[in-house]
């Protein structure tokens, strides 16, 4: 645009200098060459900016093509890893229940023992079933089943809220149950599924205070090993090596036919 303001001063101011300097034919002549040049000038300016137009164009237009590529290319990336992180979760979901299940087989009570009577039924069976009656006979075995059944209900639901991944309802709901129910033999479950809790919240600080409580409590448990597999892992998370490896080696030591142990050979052959 500025060259063709140029061009067109000059011809304005060429003009007048050539009208006075030849006479009117010549000056005409002149002039007219003088526009056929200034015209051409401005055809070819006119086509060069179109070209240019053009070209800047055609590179915006490859920019926003290389955009819309590489903005594919990102949601690809984030639907990988979203199915991904969902598979992850349903792993550890199924890892939960399975061990859960096994652990219950172990946790089972064993039936009461049938005991003996002390008086020989052939001698006295009908009178001795006589003096005692049947409701003194039967509240015990009643209330025992009945306490079982409500810490059995009450442990199920916090386990329910573990499984569907509301671990913060969950710890709440295990820290109730172990409120209401200090003696109970799913005690040593509640602090289990806490510490995982956590560990599924990365709060790790908490889960392994809250495994190692499990196992000065209940060094016995059948949930025992897998609860220092459990502060391994969650040693690792927080980069600390070394402590990680500690506790796999105490695992095995102190554990060594557990199903834990196994998984802590595994890993420490694994970080070799």
């Amino acid at each position: 645009m500025r060259v063709r303001a140029l061009l067109l001063s000059l011809l304005i101011v060429c003009n007048p200098v050539y009208a006075g300097l030849f006479d009117d034919k010549e000056a005409r002549r002149q002039i007219a060459d003088q526009q056929a040049l200034i015209g051409d000038l401005f055809t070819r300016i006119t086509r060069l900016e179109e070209v240019l137009d053009n070209q800047a164009l055609l590179n915006f237009h490859t920019q926003i093509e290389a955009l819309r590529q590489d903005l594919n290319k990102l949601r690809g990336q984030i639907e990988v890893l979203v199915n991904e992180n969902e598979l992850a979760q349903k792993r550890q979901r199924d890892f939960y229940i399975d061990l859960d299940s096994r652990l219950r087989r172990i946790e089972q009570p064993d039936p009461p023992a049938m005991s003996a009577s002390p008086v020989p039924s052939d001698v006295a069976g009908a009178e001795s079933n006589a003096l005692l009656p049947v409701a003194a006979v039967d509240m015990p075995v009643a209330s025992a089943a009945t306490v079982e059944a409500a810490e059995r209900a009450a442990y199920e639901a916090a386990y329910d809220l573990f499984k569907v991944g509301n671990y913060q309802g969950a710890i709440t709901r295990f820290q109730n149950f172990l409120a209401s129910h200090p003696a109970s033999r799913f005690s040593s479950s509640a602090l289990y599924w806490i510490g995982n809790a956590y560990y599924a919240l990365r709060d790790f600080d908490n889960a392994i205070e809250t495994q190692r409580n499990l196992i000065k409590a209940f060094p016995d448990s059948a949930k025992a090993p897998d609860a220092l597999l459990n502060i391994a892992s969650s040693q690792r998370e927080m980069n600390k090596i070394a402590a990680s490896r500690k506790t796999l080696e105490e695992l095995i030591a102190r554990y060594p036919a557990s199903d834990a142990a196994d998984k802590a050979r595994q890993r420490l052959a694994n970080r070799k």
